[in-house]
């Protein structure tokens, strides 16, 4: 199937290591001449174990890990991994490759509790989100990196946005993610400065 794909689209495949829709829907927007692939589109349906200490080996253990599901079956398309999380400096970076899980299994709400605790006292609310984009092409891997920066605040701002959005002030727009609209957020987040760079790049990789 990825085969016919490639054909069809004549080197214009991206195969995507995620099933998130909403950065599925944020890719094909962004790349919007390329056709995007999820692991449910070409039958992946493992659970990639992120065992990566930094965001680049964690997106590069997922491209990997679905070049090596397609074996024979690869066909020179562009396998593409993301790894995000959200950096605290007064936690040493924290909780960083460890943002999804800080409070036990991918439990939002729960997590920003437990980060909004960690932060009590604390006067230093810098923090910044960043993001990894690995791009493997053949033998060649090409990695994207964008950040935001910003502060935690000391109170959830809405339940809007995504995971910590709501807890983290953007310097950029001078207000949370959580009560930002999603063309001001994708506009300075960390995904959406990645896939600039991205975007910029894939044409002569």
């Amino acid at each position: 199937m990825v085969g016919h794909q490639h054909n069809y689209m004549e080197n214009k495949t991206i195969i995507f290591a995620s099933n998130s829709k909403e950065k599925t829907s944020e890719l094909k927007l962004i790349l919007s001449s390329y056709h995007v692939l999820t692991l449910n589109d070409i039958g992946f349906f493992d659970e990639i174990e992120e065992t990566g200490t930094t965001f680049l080996e964690n997106a590069t253990i997922k491209a990997e890990a679905v070049k090596n599901f397609l074996g024979d079956k690869y066909n020179g398309e562009y396998i593409l991994a993301d790894d995000s999380g959200l950096c605290v400096d007064a936690l040493n970076g924290a909780p960083g490759v460890y943002s999804a899980r800080l409070s036990g299994d991918h439990d939002v709400k729960a997590n920003r509790q437990k980060l909004l605790s960690m932060m009590e006292g604390i006067t230093n609310r810098n923090a910044h989100f960043a993001c990894c984009i690995v791009c493997l092409k053949d033998d060649k891997k090409l990695v994207c990196e964008g950040r935001c920066e910003g502060k935690i605040l000391t109170y959830v701002d809405t339940q809007g946005g995504f995971a910590y959005d709501c807890i983290f002030y953007s310097n950029d727009l001078k207000k949370s993610f959580g009560v930002a609209t999603k063309q001001e957020k994708n506009s300075v987040s960390h995904r959406g400065r990645a896939l600039d760079k991205l975007v910029k790049a894939i044409n002569n990789f």
